[in-house]
């Protein structure tokens, strides 16, 4: 990549990205999945287009891979490459959007409760489709050249894998967390993680929008005064927020690990399918010794 020696440092950059981005999807993916397992289950519903919910995991999984430069407007790129990943870009929102729609037309006349599982998987919903939304803005090549490396990248980059990854892990683990342990979560504590993390998580990443519209760049040490209010604010809600994860590591999973609490029975959510619901709580060594006859969904035991 040295110039002297006939190499181009933009080479790369395309090849980090082309590695990078696809990466970012597939942290995002298996958080869709445990949000379409929670969802319905909550909701007390099936959910709602399962065949569309596929074809779009496939479409996102391929797209990935020809969006890569959308990192690199500001690198010289030719106004035809500019187009091609600008509309890339927006293309693949079409398939994310639909899994948003089908998970709140599952909601849609079910009969939900909110516990901590279902209310980590709503904040995810939220927080997502925010964070959603400014990528389609940076997918505007005249924008991205104006907002490239600057806060506001960073707080679109949050509002995605925060939520994408941190928030369905959470919920993953509120909804798993009994069959694992065997024993029940404080359904108070999980409430107060829940809204502890959402609060101080948007405290310290909204402002940042701000930022990034004011023209500071990412990676700087320092930074003009103009910019010290928000800063500072979002120095506030990163503590906060990292608080919150202790709270959740000494009041939630190690009360689970050390087997204190109510205990959790076979299927503790009504509304949960899976054969992992069919085994006693904690699942045992070996759970089934024989298959199983399994219903058309192959989440049921038949007899």
């Amino acid at each position: 990549f040295n110039p002297a020696g006939g190499g181009d440092p933009v080479m790369y950059q395309h090849i980090f990205w082309f590695f990078g981005h696809p990466e970012v999807y597939i942290m995002i993916l298996p958080a869709f999945g445990i949000i379409s397992q929670i969802v319905p289950a909550f909701a007390r519903k099936r959910l709602f287009g399962y065949a569309s919910m596929v074809y779009a995991t496939s479409s996102i999984a391929i797209l990935s891979f020809i969006v890569w430069a959308h990192h690199m407007f500001t690198t010289g790129m030719p106004v035809t490459g500019q187009l091609f990943f600008m509309y890339a870009t927006m293309l693949i929102a079409v398939p994310t959007a639909v899994k948003i729609f089908n998970w709140i037309a599952t909601m849609w006349q079910g009969s939900m409760t909110f516990e901590t599982p279902m209310l980590f998987a709503v904040g995810f919903i939220f927080v997502f489709t925010m964070g959603g939304f400014t990528g389609l803005i940076l997918a505007v090549a005249p924008i991205d050249i104006q907002l490239q490396d600057t806060y506001y990248v960073v707080a679109h980059f949050h509002y995605v894998l925060v939520a994408g990854s941190l928030y369905a892990m959470f919920a993953g683990y509120y909804y798993w967390a009994p069959k694992w342990t065997g024993v029940m979560y404080s359904e108070t504590r999980g409430k107060v993680h829940f809204w502890w993390s959402l609060i101080s998580f948007n405290v310290t990443f909204f402002p940042m929008h701000f930022l990034g519209l004011a023209g500071m760049p990412r990676r700087y040490a320092d930074y003009p005064m103009q910019f010290a209010d928000f800063n500072a604010l979002a120095s506030v809600g990163a503590f906060a927020f990292g608080l919150a994860q202790v709270y959740f590591v000494f009041f939630v999973v190690l009360p689970g690990m050390l087997g204190k609490g109510e205990k959790a029975s076979q299927k503790p959510w009504e509304g949960a399918e899976g054969l992992e619901w069919e085994v006693p709580s904690p699942a045992p060594f070996h759970t089934f010794e024989t298959p199983p006859r399994l219903d058309a969904t192959a989440s049921r035991i038949i007899g």
